[in-house]
């Protein structure tokens, strides 16, 4: 049962990133200001003196988004790996490998996407979150096991 609560997890994950990655360049701007500006707003409240470049500001939110979105896959399909008998070091070799392939192809699809493109910065940005999911996993699994 957890098995493939695990795995429909993960590709529900897999089908948001690429549901997003379908966006129009217009579109997808117009979500993260939308989010930039709701930080920034809530930011002013506590810090009324900050001031922010949002076009540079909205630039590193899309960044990170990309990193948290593969950091939460990486969790995922580790997981799923897990739960369906897969351990050791095999299991984030694999789980690594199959988010660094879909972060590549995810880029590979912008790429037919109106206004967007694909960009090898994003692919390394969403590795990156990915390893440091997978690896938080590992972590959060030693310190449970304690």
């Amino acid at each position: 049962m957890y098995k493939i609560l695990s795995w429909t997890a993960a590709i529900i994950w897999l089908a948001l990133i690429f549901n997003l990655s379908s966006q129009v360049a217009e579109q997808s701007n117009e979500l993260s200001t939308g989010i930039t500006e709701v930080i920034i707003n809530t930011v002013e409240k506590f810090a009324p003196q900050a001031e922010f470049d949002i076009k540079s500001f909205n630039n590193v939110i899309r960044k990170k988004a990309h990193f948290f979105a593969y950091l939460v896959l990486g969790v995922l399909v580790l997981n799923a790996l897990r739960r369906s008998g897969v351990h050791g070091y095999r299991s984030v070799i694999i789980a690594l490998g199959i988010c660094v392939l879909y972060a590549i192809s995810d880029e590979v699809h912008q790429l037919f996407v109106t206004g967007r493109g694909g960009q090898v910065k994003d692919v390394i940005i969403d590795s990156a979150g990915a390893g440091v999911g997978i690896g938080a996993y590992q972590v959060a699994g030693r310190l449970v096991k304690r």
